[in-house]
């Protein structure tokens, strides 16, 4: 099953400042701020919706593709997403953009002053999906990730045209979206993938009742943080999917992603709903249980064990005869 994941491809810049933001600020004078803070700590690492999810499906064998849009700089980082089972030949480079960067100090209260550069992100919205299939022998699934939201249209469209199944992602750009654009991404996905707050936002601002939204997409997946998985269709009885216990909760960060990338390669797999659900389980403990969205390791003997423990020998069987 070839399955391509667009979205944002970001590197993260995070520092620490070793002091208090608020000692330095004078209230008679925030009209005129000019401030400099002086960082003890730099941490670079690599970030994006559509690479944190494309970098989880190689991670368990699946080599999906990549589609998004990066500056010059990203050849390091396409080294390392291809060293991990991901083809970035689809990745649009720019000619005048760096990738996509988020600028971050943190001080000793955990207050933080940061930016986001958009950058070549905004390139991804020139990104032709049949380039892409054409390249490949074609794509049996789109998903289509938070990114430029003029990309997010345009792959949506495209997909609908040429009658390609895609899973509708908008997460951190639901915020800024209004209900026409959520409709708009929404109507025809074969997957809805929300958390349980964005689902209550979907439904507000686009004025869908939960059933008019089971009526317009195939599944709908919300994912209940600690609670596992929800997975909804019309007219069958709700699938619940719980976590694996945690060994450690060191950072939360791209979890969601991972969720997604076990879920696809669950898909890919041809293992239905419910495995897929449990993949995604998995896989989003082990990046809760380390710092930093791309820096687990999957080894084959202790996922599957875990996998075991919490979903039954007859489910690892299934998984066991699929994961590289």
């Amino acid at each position: 099953m070839r399955i391509a994941v667009t979205g944002s491809i970001a590197t993260d810049h995070l520092m620490t400042f070793p002091g208090r933001f608020a000692d330095q600020l004078v209230g008679d004078r925030l009209h005129t701020v000019s401030l400099s803070f002086l960082a003890d700590t730099l941490n670079i690492r690599r970030g994006g919706v559509g690479a944190n999810i494309s970098f989880g499906m190689g991670q368990l064998g699946v080599r999906p593709i990549l589609v998004g849009a990066a500056g010059a700089d990203f050849e390091e980082y396409r080294a390392w997403l291809e060293r991990h089972g991901v083809d970035t030949a689809s990745v649009r480079i720019s000619e005048i953009l760096h990738t996509a960067r988020f600028v971050c100090t943190t001080d000793t209260d955990h207050n933080q002053i940061g930016t986001f550069y958009t950058g070549a992100m905004s390139e991804a919205r020139l990104i032709e999906l049949k380039t892409v299939a054409d390249r490949v022998g074609g794509l049996d699934l789109v998903h289509i990730g938070a990114d430029d939201p003029e990309a997010m249209m345009r792959h949506t469209e495209e997909c609908r045209t040429r009658s390609i199944p895609f899973a509708a992602d908008y997460s951190q750009q639901l915020a800024r979206m209004e209900g026409e654009e959520i409709r708009g991404l929404t109507e025809g996905a074969a997957y809805l993938f929300t958390n349980e707050y964005e689902a209550g936002l979907v439904e507000s601002k686009t004025g869908w009742s939960a059933q008019d939204i089971l009526d317009r997409v195939g599944a709908r997946v919300t994912t209940l943080g600690s609670k596992g998985v929800r997975i909804e269709r019309a007219g069958r009885e709700a699938l619940t999917v719980p976590c694996p216990e945690e060994e450690a909760k060191v950072d939360p960060t791209g979890v969601g992603d991972a969720f997604r990338a076990g879920f696809l390669s669950g898909l890919a797999w041809d293992l239905g709903l419910e495995r897929a659900a449990q993949l995604g389980c998995m896989l989003a403990t082990l990046v809760i249980e380390t710092l930093g969205t791309q820096e687990y390791e999957l080894k084959r003997s202790h996922f599957l064990e875990r996998f075991t423990k919490t979903y039954g020998e007859d489910a690892a069987a299934e998984v066991r005869a699929c994961l590289a």
